[in-house]
């Protein structure tokens, strides 16, 4: 049985449910319908205002959080049933010369609140696919190539320090810049994402930092290695920065391209798993005593055509080292 049909038998139970207390109520009476259609629209309408609201919250919430643009088609989609069933309630209130609001509007949010309240305090017994995914990709990923391990690896900074020495060139950042695409779509080199206009910054992969080789999972000497790039900008020396896309959203666009073979997803909200993903991700890194101010996130519209990553991570790093441009003139140590 899917989720779907679950849903539908549970939304048939309580009608059932409703219907019961109607006909079983002694003082409920049947003999002016227009009164019921007036008080039901009317609920209608402060539920669903009140499920706006909700929604707006957390959708502006979550664009705080990520940055990422409103997808205003994909908003009117998932809320085109809701707003039918509103405008048909505001159109029963205002034929039967109702106000849409009285006194008790306020009185119904307070108490749907109070109502709600204990659903925050309750613990999930279960997590979602955006919190999974951050946390596997923390632990089975970041935990073991940002911080030392006190024996053969000597952590991600110290690994920069010593790609320096050896190419003569310096990081003025010294993090691993974490590229999160609004398409999910990860190439295997960040130069595809380059425009086709020269002048523009551009990316250029260059040789990968020191490997990093631990056993892990019954796999002996399993390697795990970053990417250094450059970005090239016309009259101006090169700013080099380790930089790789999240490999779980990798996961997930391959995935969702194959939708046939795992239809359990056909319906999800990828957005929604992006940001729990981002969210969840940030909040484990900066707890982590390790990995804290060590990674940084950066979003990317990919869709946009408009937009160059290079000048998005250049950005990204004037506003983490302001005094970049003298850095990088710096001869490395």
């Amino acid at each position: 049985m899917n989720k779907k049909n679950d849903k539908l038998y549970i939304y048939a139970f309580k009608i059932f449910f409703a219907c019961g207390m109607s006909f079983g109520s002694q003082s409920v009476h049947f003999d002016n319908i227009q009164t019921w259609l007036v008080i039901v629209a009317r609920y209608v309408v402060y539920n669903l205002i009140i499920k706006g609201i909700h929604e707006s919250s957390v959708l502006g919430f979550n664009h705080f959080q990520t940055r990422s643009k409103l997808d205003f088609n994909k908003m009117y989609d998932q809320s085109k049933i809701f707003l039918i069933i509103f405008a048909g309630s505001i159109c029963v209130l205002v034929y039967s010369k109702q106000r849409v609001f009285d006194e008790g509007f306020l009185l119904f949010f307070i108490a749907h609140l109070i109502a709600k309240y204990p659903e925050i305090e309750q613990k999930s017994s279960t997590i979602n696919y955006g919190v999974g995914m951050a946390c596997s990709f923390f632990e089975g990923y970041l935990a073991h190539i940002i911080p030392s391990d006190g024996a053969r690896f000597v952590g991600f900074e110290e690994n920069i320090n010593i790609y320096e020495a050896k190419q003569g060139v310096v990081f003025p950042v010294k993090k691993l810049f974490i590229v999160i695409t609004k398409s999910l779509y990860c190439p295997p080199d960040l130069k595809q994402f380059n425009k086709k206009n020269q002048r523009l910054p551009y990316l250029e992969a260059c040789q990968s930092l020191e490997d990093v080789e631990k056993d892990v999972a019954g796999v002996k000497n399993r390697t795990y290695r970053n990417s250094a790039y450059k970005i090239y900008r016309a009259g101006r020396a090169p700013v080099y920065l380790a930089a790789e896309c999240a490999s779980p959203l990798h996961t997930l666009h391959r995935v969702l391209e194959r939708r046939a073979l795992h239809p359990e997803l056909l319906d999800i909200d990828t957005q929604e798993i992006v940001s729990d993903f981002c969210t969840m991700l940030r909040s484990i890194i900066s707890r982590s005593s390790d990995c804290r101010d060590k990674c940084e996130l950066v979003f990317y519209d990919d869709k946009d055509p408009n937009l160059n990553l290079a000048d998005i991570l250049l950005e990204k790093i004037r506003e983490l080292e302001p005094d970049f441009e003298n850095i990088i003139t710096i001869e490395p140590r």
